[in-house]
C-alpha cells in the first residue's frame, strides 16, 4: 500500500498506518505459527507508530506512506517534510521519551534514512518470512544504518 502526498496525507493518523501494515501482513502471517505471527505483527506495528508518530510530531508531517512485502521482507516507508536526520538519544529519567528511534533498530534488520529537498524518506525493512523461525526481526548485530544525502 503506497499513500503518496494529498492535502489529506498530512492527517493519516498513525492508526491508519497500523491498518495498512496489518493488510500488507495478513497472507504471510497465515503461514506462520500463530506465536510468530504474533511475533512479527506485534513488532511491525511498533515500528510503523513510532516512524508515523514521528514524521507528525516532528517532522512537519507525513508526505508518504509505503508499506510492501517483498521477499520475506516487509519494507515501511515513512516521509516527511524535515530535513533533519533522526538520531539516537541517550536515555534520560528526567525526560519521557526519546526510545523510539533505538527501537525502530532493534527491530528492524536495517534503517535507512534518505534526505532530499524538502524532506526526508526513513525505511525500514523487517525480515517476515515464515522461515524466520521465532526471530520475527533481526540477528543480533545485524542492524543496519545508512543515511544517504540527495
Amino acid at each position: 500500500m503506497s499513500v503518496p502526498e494529498t492535502p489529506d496525507t498530512a492527517r493519516t493518523t498513525c492508526s491508519e498506518a497500523r491498518a495498512a501494515v496489518r493488510s500488507a501482513l495478513r497472507p504471510v502471517c497465515r503461514a506462520m505459527p500463530p506465536a510468530q505471527a504474533r511475533r512479527v505483527q506485534g513488532d511491525a506495528l511498533l515500528v510503523v507508530s513510532e516512524l508515523t508518530a514521528n514524521a507528525i510530531r516532528h517532522g512537519g508531517g507525513l508526505t508518504h506512506l509505503d508499506v510492501q512485502v517483498q521477499n520475506g521482507v516487509l519494507l515501511l516507508g515513512v516521509s516527511d517534510r524535515s530535513e533533519t536526520v533522526p538520531c539516537h538519544v541517550p536515555a534520560d529519567p528526567a525526560r519521557p521519551g526519546g526510545f523510539g528511534w533505538s527501537m525502530v533498530h532493534r527491530l528492524s534488520a536495517s534503517v535507512t534514512v534518505e534526505v532530499e529537498r524538502g524532506g526526508k524518506t526513513i525505511t525500514a525493512a523487517m525480515n517476515v518470512s515464515p522461515d524466520a523461525g521465532s526471530d520475527a526481526g533481526n540477528e543480533a548485530g545485524s542492524n543496519k544504518f545508512e543515511s544517504q544525502h540527495a
